[in-house]
């Protein structure tokens, strides 16, 4: 009888090009137009370019008085109040030798070309005397400073945040051009998984995968769809692939693709679409499929299956399914670029794959190790705030710098710098 021979796993590098060349090939993005005032998270899906000047006008950023420089040339100088203009008032031109009472956010009147603040101001019955010599332009947002007219104020392919929406709202957006949010079908496998609330019988576990993953779907938001649990079984696996692919972008999956005889995912994939790669070269993480399954209408949608274990599935999450979800939302593909950090931790066993460790920064500059960083250890993911990257066959001394990524880069990559 042949000896087998393992196939050798695929470093991660590979995979991660692999997984961006198909995702860019097969995204077909649709877009929507929605109001303004409810895009948060989304994607922009054109340029949103500026029909007016921001501000307007010129205007004041100070409460106090507007003045003609060349009436106050010196300190001291009084001059008699001839007007009052507040917010979204117009005033009428400054007349020579006085001064108009200005609020925060007036247009600053024609003639006028320094607010001096009121707080360098003292007012009688005879007008009001400036303490100090205004400077040309003193305390004057002057028209289109932040926005000019025709300019690209949000780019396509912009996440959208909380200042996003503010800058689209200030040039007057009422809707946006949007892409629709990615579809994601949701499966966990295991006869041994049991939902919280119900009795745990022997043998059995809570299946935490289905939150952790839920959540971290409508992190990136994307729709999630939660399609249950599949029993270890390879007919009902390769049913439960053909449902979730009609009507989904991206199939995603926990546990079943090792090489036990219950886990049918691996089996069901190739039944029923194609196989790109499975096994990585990384820790946790080595399980992990990648491929397609076909509709009846000739179409494709992504699988990506991740390991079982609740921390390898969490990491391989942010590793491979972030980017690919964020391509599918209409996001450049983006895999965050690490910082330099040094390690607080010692880690004299190397791996001959590419390891991911949790950790966390603290008070000192360095980042701490988490005690325990076995592939079924969730809370980890808790008590991080992000990955070292060791190379294979890497140890680490105290003291040592290290390459290191906040999973808050993983989970909002639009913010950060992105790797080619």
């Amino acid at each position: 009888m042949a000896s087998f021979v393992p196939k050798p796993l695929i470093p991660l590098d590979d995979a991660l090009r692999d997984l961006r060349e198909a995702v860019q090939q097969h995204a077909a993005l649709a877009t929507e137009q929605i109001d303004s005032f409810e895009a948060l998270g989304r994607v922009l899906a054109q340029d949103l370019v500026s029909g007016v000047d921001v501000p307007p006008l010129d205007n004041s950023a100070m409460d106090g008085y507007a003045v003609r420089g060349a009436d106050v040339t010196a300190d001291g100088v009084s001059l008699p109040q001839s007007q009052r203009i507040a917010a979204g008032q117009v005033g009428r031109e400054l007349p020579p030798g006085t001064c108009a009472r200005i609020f925060t956010g007036a247009p600053v009147p024609a003639g006028a070309d320094a607010v001096v603040m009121q707080e360098q101001c003292e007012v009688s019955p005879e007008g009001v005397r400036f303490l100090n010599m205004p400077q040309p332009g003193q305390n004057i947002r002057l028209r289109g400073e932040d926005i000019a007219q025709g300019a690209t104020v949000l780019s396509r392919g912009l996440r959208l945040s909380a200042g996003a929406l503010g800058v689209a709202a200030s040039v007057g957006a009422a809707s946006l051009s949007v892409f629709k949010r990615p579809r994601v079908a949701l499966l966990t496998t295991g006869n041994e998984l049991v939902m919280p609330g119900q009795p745990l019988p022997p043998g059995a576990i809570y299946n935490s995968n289905r939150h952790a993953l839920r959540g971290l779907i409508q992190g990136t938001g994307a729709h999630s769809s939660d399609l249950g649990i599949i029993p270890d079984d390879l007919l009902a696996t390769r049913e439960m692939l053909r449902l979730a692919a009609w009507d989904h972008d991206l199939i995603l999956t926990s546990g079943g693709v090792s090489v036990g005889e219950e886990d049918h995912l691996k089996a069901a994939v190739q039944a029923e679409g194609e196989l790109h790669f499975w096994q990585l070269a990384i820790k946790p993480g080595k399980p992990f499929v990648f491929g397609r399954i076909r509709r009846t209408d000739g179409s494709r949608a992504l699988y990506m299956g991740l390991p079982g274990n609740p921390a390898a599935s969490f990491v391989t999450f942010l590793l491979l399914v972030r980017p690919v979800l964020g391509v599918l939302a209409g996001e450049p593909w983006c895999w965050p670029t690490p910082t330099l950090l040094r390690a607080d931790f010692d880690w004299p066993r190397a791996d001959k794959r590419r390891e991911f460790v949790r950790v966390r920064r603290n008070a000192a500059g360095g980042v701490s190790l988490y005690p325990h960083q076995g592939s079924g250890v969730l809370t980890s993911a808790v008590w991080a705030d992000g990955l070292v990257d060791l190379a294979p066959g890497q140890t680490v001394q105290r003291g040592d710098v290290v390459s290191f990524t906040a999973l808050s880069d993983w989970l909002s990559p639009p913010a950060v710098q992105c790797q080619a």
